[in-house]
């Protein structure tokens, strides 16, 4: 059985709190493994880290914004932030959120009322703070155009 968004969120948590966070440069710190929020999401939601995580940005970002489940992970945590996400004009335009942006960013800078980044503790909370939102938006089926017909 797939894991659900609210597994991977909680998954991701145990990841970084046993590999390490990264907010420096590419998904994957080469000489630590610590990772990055979005790269945790990634790599618990689709198993193994890809090579270009240590030294690709642009097809890590391609790579993590092709995985349906954990992209679903990645924007459930964006929503759960108090933050918006950031748009990325995809075409002239045309603007998409940016929840990789969004996560990462938020994990790697201070705040607009603090004077520092979170804490690992406090990205790891959020993590389990957005699986439990998860978990409660999972409890009511969507009704569509379809089922409410």
């Amino acid at each position: 059985m797939p894991q659900t968004t609210a597994e991977a969120l909680r998954r991701a948590a145990d990841l970084i709190h046993t590999d390490g966070l990264h907010t420096g440069d590419q998904f994957v710190d080469q000489t630590t493994g610590a990772v990055d929020i979005a790269a945790a999401i990634y790599i618990v939601a689709e198993g193994g880290i890809p090579d270009a995580f240590y030294a690709d940005e642009n097809t890590s970002l391609a790579i993590i914004g092709s995985s349906a489940p954990a992209m679903a992970a990645i924007r459930t945590l964006s929503d759960s932030l108090i933050t918006p996400a950031p748009y990325t004009e995809i075409a002239a335009g045309l603007e998409i959120p940016d929840y990789i942006e969004h996560v990462s960013s938020w994990a790697a800078t201070k705040h607009m009322l603090g004077d520092r980044p979170p804490t690992v503790s406090e990205v790891i909370g959020a993590l389990h703070r957005a699986a439990t939102a998860a978990d409660k938006l999972a409890a009511f089926p969507r009704q569509t155009e379809r089922s409410a017909a």
